[in-house]
């Protein structure tokens, strides 16, 4: 199998500080990404073909390219996208345990409005009327299950797809440029 080039996110910082938000008390290494920067590689990353590995390649001034962070800024921004595919798992967990409790609650209702249902459409006898109200709750029974469905079906695609995103930028290549 033929190793494919990366594909290369660009960015200019003037310190290696910009990339990281500076109310995070946490040692450099282990400090969040600044918004507007995660934003940044982040959207460009989403623009990049699926399958290929991602280059960062930051342009910044060569007496900070040679300092102690700019050393350490591969470690801190790997860390800081596996960190956030993580909380993204987590994420998918936990619509996933939100989705098997709205799948329960909405069987058990689909299963009462069919029982009500036939119930009231013996009391009733048969008719319009009885027919109209047994179609309606088997119809709510059904509207009950609409989250459930949407999460199973639809819901969990998109947070996947980013989570697999940012654990290929938690891998990619940090090559510091000095400018």
């Amino acid at each position: 199998m033929a190793q494919t080039d990366p594909s290369t996110i660009e960015l200019q910082v003037d310190k290696v500080g910009q990339l990281f938000d500076t109310l995070d008390p946490m040692p450099f290494r282990e400090r969040d990404l600044d918004r507007a920067a995660e934003d940044y590689i982040v959207g460009w990353a989403r623009e990049l073909p699926r399958k290929a590995p991602i280059r960062i390649l930051i342009h910044m001034p060569p007496a900070e390219a040679l300092g102690e962070h700019a050393q350490m800024l591969g470690q801190a921004v790997g860390r800081y996208f596996d960190y956030r595919a993580n909380v993204l798992t987590k994420d998918l967990k936990e619509l996933f345990r939100v989705g098997r409790y709205s799948l329960c609650v909405g069987l058990v209702m689909l299963a009462g409005c069919i029982t009500s249902g036939r119930l009231i459409a013996r009391a009733i006898g048969p008719g319009e009327f009885s027919a109209l109200f047994t179609e309606g709750l088997i119809i709510l029974g059904w509207v009950a299950n609409w989250r459930p469905i949407e999460i199973f079906l639809y819901d969990w695609w998109p947070i996947v797809r980013h989570r697999n995103m940012l654990r290929r930028l938690a891998r990619a290549e940090i090559v510091i440029n000095p400018r």
